[in-house]
């Protein structure tokens, strides 16, 4: 027990006047005489005890009631949790959690109205001249520093819902630099974080707690925790193409313990609805639905993907974009010496691509290959090059490592050692010497991507399939693989020996097509076979650029375009459709990529386009990051036991109950007063007195 002015205690020394009152009784008696005194005695002693108890209580009334009113201008208080009240000017911080899930509601309203109310009532319990700081998850510059109430109270009035999300660690980490940096001393730096409390955002393990700041968790608790949200979206192929179905793929929540049943959901590419569909889920699952849907047009492709819930709405629309290619452009590198087969080692290609209006289709010798223009291929083809120099080695293994694909036919007198060291720098593995044993092709992988994608009408059943049963490529001379390891290797064919004839293997973001059979007559009949034309134009569409489909507001990602502006002094904008938005990005040039940062300039979500000057370059979706859409919440004594068992002893729950968030806010920073108490028992101790006078005789 406290006082708030003790020197009134001094007071207790007026209780002695009563008592000495009582003791000396300085009341004059008037004689009366009477004849017969036996009556008159009998009276006196009766009414001599009755008056003497009479006297007793209306002391000890009149005792009470000055002692609880010198208590009550002492002002008793206990200090809260038993720690001294500091003096002087106090820093106080109070996070306001705007994040997408305040927006659901309960008896008094929304979340993050009732947050905003209870950052009032916190600044309003203090002092005018003390400094506040308020923190949102949006980390905003002017918010970091400390500032009067009347400019707490503006900065509070303009508190919005906001894609932006941190977790706990993030906001104590915030709230401590701010008050360390205060000046205040220790025990006058209070942290208030009110929120809901989402079990997605809480990463206490990371939490550095700093003892010589007092915490005070204010959770606001939603009315009915429910959420059905699209968590994600994907094709079912890599490969987009026009006039062909496409199934995207989009894998729907339910964080509530309700069951749905026949929710519709509706699907838009370009602004045009394509075909409905609809779905059913239970409590607390997932699903996953396909729509089916074709594109007629080709360049890049604005989709949607919406659902329809209440009340938390911000994840019930996905976005994503891709773009299906006019032409896809493929270089063929031929030896530059005249070669007696040289016709017949280009012509299946240049056949077969010069037909295809998809493709572009360029060819070249090794000696007159521009290395400027290698980006901008989807697809590199060398075919019978019996040598590859450092050079082309270099430019190859850096379009490969930048997300390009290569398919390699080497020569018929291939230079071992030269290849040796391109195949070093890819990871692949190396050549031996060359078999020229006659060996057919026995297995074909149909689970490989080339061949699972619409090449075969029915599959075989398994992976591989004999060659009595199928018609498949016969080898003339190969040169078997010297592999350490089978680290990412996908076969695509295999000789009746067990050595590789076709196989890929990932290298950086691309990939390498390997074939050990030169390409013509004399190291197979491939080009002739009808497997030929399926596995190289597959090959080719496998080889697009895959963009992402989405990005997530918050999480800078890096965007990468392969290949640099048209000019040095381009310049990158990111807009929305309907021009309403216009950013520039920053972006930089390394190894013929560009890479783009957003930097947090994307605040809503949507499909924009990426432009350098005022050209296209690629379309961009952004969705909200989906860690808010589970509604999981801890309730008041989980945050409790969470904080007792961490050994938070500076850690306390702050709820509103039935006496307010004023009520103890006043208890926090006064401790728990009683001279209200006390008033209201001197008054009652004054009625006793008058009612031990008036009716006690």
């Amino acid at each position: 027990m406290q006082f708030v002015y003790p020197t009134f205690l001094f007071a207790f020394a007026s209780l002695s006047i009563p008592i000495i009152i009582h003791l000396f009784n300085f009341r004059k008696f008037k004689t009366v005489y009477f004849t017969n005194v036996r009556f008159l005695k009998e009276v006196k002693e009766e009414t001599q005890a009755k008056s003497k108890l009479k006297h007793l209580l209306v002391l000890l009334a009149r005792l009470l009631a000055l002692s609880f009113l010198i208590l009550a201008f002492a002002q008793p208080f206990l200090p809260h949790s038993h720690i001294t009240i500091p003096k002087g000017i106090k820093a106080v911080s109070v996070y306001i959690d705007n994040s997408f899930s305040m927006d659901a509601e309960n008896k008094s309203g929304r979340l993050l109205d009732e947050a905003k109310k209870d950052a009032r009532e916190i600044v309003s319990s203090y002092k005018a001249t003390d400094q506040f700081q308020l923190l949102t998850n949006d980390f905003e510059g002017r918010h970091q520093r400390l500032m009067n109430r009347d400019e707490f109270l503006e900065n509070l009035e303009e508190v919005k819902l906001s894609p932006a999300l941190k977790t706990i660690s993030e906001i104590s980490t915030r709230q401590a630099d701010i008050l360390n940096h205060s000046g205040a001393g220790k025990g006058a730096k209070t942290a208030f974080v009110v929120s809901d409390f989402q079990k997605s955002t809480w990463d206490a393990e990371k939490l550095r707690n700093d003892t010589n700041i007092a915490y005070h968790l204010i959770p606001v608790i939603a009315e009915e925790q429910k959420n059905l949200y699209i968590d994600s979206c994907w094709f079912d192929s890599p490969v987009r193409k026009l006039n062909r179905p496409e199934y995207m793929h989009v894998r729907i929540r339910n964080a509530s313990s309700q069951e749905y049943s026949n929710i519709p959901m509706k699907l838009f590419i370009n602004g045009q609805q394509k075909t409905p569909s609809s779905f059913s889920i239970g409590a607390n699952g997932k699903v996953d639905t396909v729509i089916a849907f074709t594109v007629r047009e080709p360049g890049w492709q604005e989709g949607r993907v919406e659902i329809t819930d209440s009340p938390i709405t911000f994840d019930d629309v996905f976005y994503f974009s891709y773009e299906i290619s006019r032409t896809l452009p493929v270089l063929c590198i031929a030896p530059a010496a005249p070669v007696a087969d040289k016709k017949a080692v280009l012509h299946p290609l240049s056949n077969l691509f010069h037909k295809d209006s998809a493709f572009a289709y360029t060819e070249t010798n090794e000696n007159a290959i521009d290395y400027a223009s290698l980006g901008k291929n989807s697809l590199i083809i060398t075919t019978n090059l019996n040598s590859i120099s450092s050079g082309l080695g270099q430019e190859l293994s850096r379009f490969v490592q930048n997300g390009g694909s290569l398919l390699l036919f080497p020569g018929a007198h291939a230079d071992l050692s030269a290849y040796g060291g391109f195949f070093n720098s890819l990871g692949l593995p190396q050549f031996a010497e060359p078999d020229t044993a006659r060996l057919p092709v026995e297995q074909l992988n149909f689970d490989q991507e080339i061949y699972k994608d619409g090449v075969f009408e029915k599959k075989a059943g398994a992976a591989s399939r004999s060659s009595s049963q199928l018609d498949l490529p016969v080898v003339f001379k190969h040169y078997p693989m010297k592999r350490k390891s089978r680290s990412g290797e996908e076969f695509l064919m295999r000789l009746r020996n067990g050595d590789i004839f076709l196989a890929k293997y990932p290298a950086g973001k691309g990939s390498v097509y390997l074939c050990s059979a030169p390409l013509g007559d004399e190291g197979s009949n491939f080009s002739k076979h009808a497997l030929f034309v399926p596995t190289i134009l597959q090959i080719a569409f496998f080889s697009q650029q895959q963009h992402k489909l989405f990005y997530t507001i918050g999480s800078n990602e890096v965007i990468t375009l392969n290949g640099s502006p048209a000019s040095g002094e381009s310049v990158f904008h990111i807009t929305s459709p309907d021009q309403k938005t216009d950013i520039i990005p920053d972006h930089r040039i390394i190894d013929a990529k560009t890479e783009i940062f957003v930097r947090n300039q994307i605040a809503a979500a949507g499909n924009y386009f990426l432009k350098a000057n005022t050209e296209v370059v690629q379309g961009l979706s952004f969705n909200y990051d989906r860690k808010e859409s589970d509604v999981r919440t801890y309730k008041p004594e989980e945050l409790k036991l969470i904080c007792e068992k961490a050994g938070w002893t500076n850690f306390s729950l702050l709820e509103t109950g039935s006496k307010g968030l004023l009520s103890n806010m006043s208890e926090l920073d006064q401790g728990k007063k009683f001279w209200k108490w006390c008033v209201l028992l001197a008054l009652l101790f004054l009625g006793a007195e008058v009612l031990l006078l008036r009716w006690l005789k």
